[in-house]
């Protein structure tokens, strides 16, 4: 039975020691929530790093540790503190978060971690591949992780893998900065669905796959060489439910039933019962954007000086890596901006800033926001932010404001909150006073708005919703395999093969016979290539037919020393063995003046591209443009040749990274059963790789064995997935 595994960098346990005695604390919210029941449903196991330095504990006790985390499902990556250094603090967190955050100053660059976290993420893989059998799925998460994907789908590609990215994905601009970044597009591409929080992200990854790698896009399905992939986004949402029920219970308790911490924020309120409470609640962390979050409360109290003792923000900051330098000049600063603010505008009875450096517990958090006027949350790069969910979740009464930096993920979610940049303190500053004096109908209708579309999508949805994904690219997927060439199939057609009396193989050359070059010059026949087209040549009873858009000198030349048939320029020109270069159907060049200078204008404003002539066809190359703008410039060019052509019988067509503008009717379909008049066959086959193929697949005799290179739909009967399959194929053929 298919079972659906977890693999992230923490389990959702903590492991907790009491003089030599150890337990396991289960982790509250966020992913451990959302997936805690569902893998142990499914029969699988969550595995992780169960937090601790593997040096600190003897044999026995890790094997104490490792048997409770089993009761649980659970399987233990063990990390030394180098590896945790290294791998965890090091390259993830000085070098991924930064840069994915666009805080590219702080981003270090360190060849030795990044060495410690490949071998830590094999490590992860390596513990998945222990218990994965074929037909299970393995949901990867997050940005400690981004190798394992590749590392687990190259040793079981049978398995069906899902990955989840929880922060940002940067443009192409920020990543390209990364040394290793070809390492890491690859490491995520093992996985068959890829998630994001936001389409930005999703848009941001896809263009790097593009400008990196060169894989084709169609919408957000990537074709690789061996399989579609599927990119998509899914908005985390948090467990609804449980902050809601908590915080209707809060609305009715009774007096000895609230706890301390709820009557000191009730005692507030009966102080001044006019007065506004903001809550700001962040990791302390550079991406949170907190300091201008004071500052421009600071220019709110400045320029709005009749709220002076009327508005307090409680700001609680959560402690986080404050060994580290960056964050150590952040508390400085932070303590030093509360501190003046305070000073400025505090008196006897009035605190501006209530300030807390600690975590709080779940229960003191909801009640928190169920008793905060205003939610200031506002980082300058955020993936997706909960705390803004969690906020409008715990408003029991559909009152209260939310002031949201349109740079976090939920932003795309939350229309209704007040949007701000949170790089401009006057817009924050007059959005906090907006948000003082919204009337309580406008709060509700808001509030209401959002609880409705946060409860309806929350993370068990979210949850659901990607593996209903993954099911979904499986689907996809099965659409290639269901006509890709087995081993019992590749026998059956040598069979027919070895027993035909004489066969007859057209054989396409770019993207077929030999890889697509930036440079078209450079794909001459390599030494491999030139030995197996020998080795075709000399086959008893076969003839071989090379079958390409490229030119007839081009093609002459390279093949100018074996026998082989050639038709070339999809048809124009066909040069039998022994023979001279004939033209089978009239082909006119007349048009070629009036087409020319369109096609080198677009040459002139997009750099990369080139025009490719022919004897009679042109070809606009763009291979080597930026992608995103030669896939634009080639929609607009086809567009204004449609336009220029009108009624004249040339054809327009679309190969890899190519538009050629040809003489209508002459194509590779035509060519090829042109060819077979001549020359009759019971074993017919034709491989190619584009749309320029798909004639021949529909044109050849229903008997034909038609085989498209590569994932794309087709009218081919057989698939194989690349080059290399294609060469060994052939090799099998004769052999």
């Amino acid at each position: 039975m298919a079972k659906l595994h977890i693999i992230s960098n923490r389990l959702p346990f903590k492991v907790s020691e009491d003089e030599s005695e150890f337990s396991l604390i289960e982790s509250v919210g966020g992913l451990a929530t959302g997936l805690s029941s569902v893998y142990k449903q499914l029969g699988g196991n969550w595995i992780g790093w169960a937090g601790i330095s593997s040096e600190n504990y003897n044999e026995s006790q890790l094997e104490k540790i490792d048997y409770l985390l089993k009761k649980e499902n659970c399987l233990s990556v063990h990390l030394t503190s180098h590896e945790i250094d290294y791998y965890y603090e090091g390259f993830s967190n000085n070098t991924i978060w930064p840069l994915f955050h666009y805080f590219a100053q702080y981003a270090e660059f360190n060849y030795e971690k990044w060495q410690v976290f490949k071998d830590v993420n094999q490590k992860f893989a390596d513990a998945a591949l222990e218990i994965l059998e074929d037909g299970d799925t393995i949901w990867v998460n997050d940005y400690h992780l981004l190798l394992v994907p590749e590392m687990i789908k190259s040793k079981m590609p049978n398995v069906a893998i899902g990955f989840f990215l929880h922060i940002p994905f940067p443009s192409y601009e920020v990543f390209r900065l990364l040394p290793w970044r070809n390492e890491l597009i690859n490491g995520i591409l093992g996985a068959d669905l890829i998630g994001f929080h936001t389409f930005d992200y999703e848009r941001h990854f896809i263009s790097c796959v593009r400008r990196l790698i060169g894989y084709e896009i169609n919408l957000n399905q990537i074709i690789t060489d061996q399989r579609i992939i599927l990119v998509d986004a899914f908005p985390m949402g948090i467990d609804y439910q449980k902050f809601a029920d908590l915080s209707n219970n809060l609305n009715n308790q009774q007096g000895s039933e609230k706890s301390d911490f709820l009557l000191e924020l009730e005692r507030f309120s009966e102080i001044d019962p006019e007065r506004k409470l903001v809550l700001s609640i962040d990791r302390l962390d550079y991406t949170k954007g907190i300091p201008n979050r004071l500052r421009a409360f600071s220019r709110f109290l400045e320029k709005y000086p009749e709220m002076i003792g009327k508005i307090s923000l409680l700001f609680l900051a959560v402690p986080s890596r404050d060994q580290v330098s960056h964050y150590q000049l952040l508390k400085r600063e932070v303590d030093e901006l509360v501190g003046a603010i305070n000073g400025l505008y505090g008196g006897i009875n009035y605190t501006p800033i209530w300030y807390f450096y600690r975590s709080m517990p779940f229960n003191n958090l909801v009640e928190l926001y169920f008793k905060s006027d205003i939610a200031l949350v506002t980082p300058v790069r955020d993936g997706m932010n909960l705390v803004a969910k969690e906020y409008i979740a715990s408003r029991a009464n559909q009152d209260g404001v939310i002031i949201l930096s349109e740079m976090a993920g939920v932003a795309k979610e939350m229309g209704e909150a007040i949007i701000i940049n949170p790089n401009n303190e006057e817009e924050i500053a007059d959005a906090i006073f907006t948000a003082a004096n919204m009337p309580i109908e406008e709060q509700k209708t808001r509030i209401s708005q959002l609880q409705k579309r946060l409860k309806r999508y929350d993370l068990f949805k979210w949850t659901s919703e990607f593996l209903k994904s993954i099911e979904k690219v499986k689907l996809l997927q099965q659409d290639f395999y269901a006509k890709k060439i087995t081993a019992q199939l590749e026998d059956e057609i040598k069979k027919q093969f070895t027993n035909a009396a004489h066969s007859v193989l057209f054989l396409d050359y770019d993207g077929t016979l030999s890889s697509f070059k930036n440079n078209p010059s450079m794909a001459y026949p390599d030494e491999e290539l030139k030995e197996l087209v020998f080795g075709l040549t000399q086959t008893p009873n076969t003839t071989i037919v090379i079958i390409s858009g490229r030119d007839k000198e081009t093609l002459g030349d390279w093949f100018s020393n074996f026998k082989v048939n050639i038709i070339a320029e999809h048809g124009v020109w066909i040069r039998e063995i022994g023979g001279d270069w004939e033209m089978p159907v009239f082909a006119s060049k007349t048009w070629m003046d009036s087409i020319r200078p369109l096609l080198e204008s677009f040459v002139d404003n997009t750099p990369g591209t080139f025009i490719e002539e022919k004897n009679f066809s042109l070809v606009w190359h763009f291979r080597k443009a930026e992608p995103e703008q030669g896939e634009g410039r080639a929609l607009a060019l086809k567009e204004e040749l449609l336009n220029l052509i009108g009624n004249q019988n040339i054809e327009i067509m679309e190969g890899n990274k190519v538009i050629e503008v040809k003489n209508g009717g002459i194509n590779k379909g035509f060519a090829a059963n042109r060819f077979l008049l001549a020359h009759p066959a019971d074993f017919i086959m034709a491989i190619g790789d584009d749309w320029t193929d798909e004639f021949m697949f529909k044109e050849l005799p229903q008997t034909a064995i038609t085989i498209k290179v590569g994932v794309k739909r087709t009218n081919a009967n057989f698939k194989l997935e690349s080059v290399a399959s294609v060469r060994a194929f052939l090799r099998n053929l004769i052999s």
